[in-house]
């Protein structure tokens, strides 16, 4: 079995992020994403009620080409104004030339 490098984008944002995001990532290329539900705590503590629609998590696997790109977006448009965290892992695909 041939496996594919990619990269993995995770990011964790206010759930009324979401279009806006999918939209940014479909006009930067992103073939796919994923998007689910989260909840948990961090170095501020747990978020709750405080936003309306918690957070979300979206996943995109992707070519390391892409990944700066992505998160130069995250960094000027939403990082400074956003409740949203991301990183990138590693990842070994399947069927690598649908990323």
């Amino acid at each position: 079995m041939e496996l594919s490098a990619r990269k993995v984008v995770t990011i964790v944002a206010e759930a009324a992020l979401e279009s806006r995001l999918v939209a940014d990532l479909q006009k930067l290329g992103v073939p796919g994403y994923t998007v689910s539900p989260a909840h948990g705590a961090g170095v501020r503590g747990q978020r709750e009620g405080d936003i309306e629609g918690g957070n979300i998590r979206i996943e995109a696997v992707v070519k390391d080409d892409i990944v700066d790109t992505i998160l130069e977006r995250l960094q000027t448009h939403y990082f400074p104004h956003y409740a949203c965290v991301a990183w990138v892992s590693d990842a070994a695909i399947v069927r690598g030339e649908h990323f």
